[in-house]
């Protein structure tokens, strides 16, 4: 796949690594991420709202044999939920509106089906994000730690790459 951001766009010479050609690709799936070459991520959450609309035809099953909330919550967490917030920190930045409100239907839907209050989409996606760049602050061998200045309050952060903008962010806004 080549990821290209010109305004005019140019056929590429093939690739060849270690004398064999390697084939062009308008997507991939790369650990259970879809990546589009123009960067968007509507296929990935395609992908996912599938994935996750099956688990919860599954949940009804267990709601109509009369199962407990904590054992419905426990499944939701466990296969819904784990499928929705899968690599998250990485694509939910830059998606559409309509995808994310897709994703929080799903939410929404395993809220009735159980009767009990899940966090939404965006605030899974936030504590993931606060969690990924306290981490990266406290460990001085992680790759992006230089990355990270913590400013004299310690709460905030300054970046000097685009890369890990969206964990700052969500760092600085926490308590």
């Amino acid at each position: 796949m080549v990821v290209d951001f010109r305004r005019a766009r140019r056929d590429h010479s093939p690739l060849a690594i270690n004398g064999s050609s390697v084939e062009i690709v308008k997507n991939i799936k790369f650990l259970g991420v879809h990546i589009v070459e123009n960067l968007t991520w509507t296929l990935n959450t395609s992908s996912i709202t599938k994935r996750a609309q099956q688990r919860l035809y599954f949940l009804r099953k267990l709601r109509e044999a009369h199962l407990p909330s904590p054992i419905l919550t426990t499944f939701y967490r466990g296969t819904v939920e784990s499928i929705l917030s899968s690599c998250i920190i990485t694509w939910f930045g830059n998606c559409t509106a309509f995808d994310r409100k897709t994703l929080q239907r799903i939410v929404r839907t395993a809220e009735k089906i159980i009767g009990v209050s899940f966090p939404s989409i965006t605030n899974i996606y936030i504590t993931r994000c606060i969690r990924k760049a306290t981490n990266i602050v406290k460990d001085p061998t992680h790759p992006s730690h230089e990355l990270f200045t913590l400013l004299p309050s310690g709460r905030r952060a300054i970046i000097s790459s685009t890369l890990h903008q969206a964990p700052v962010r969500a760092l600085s806004s926490s308590p």
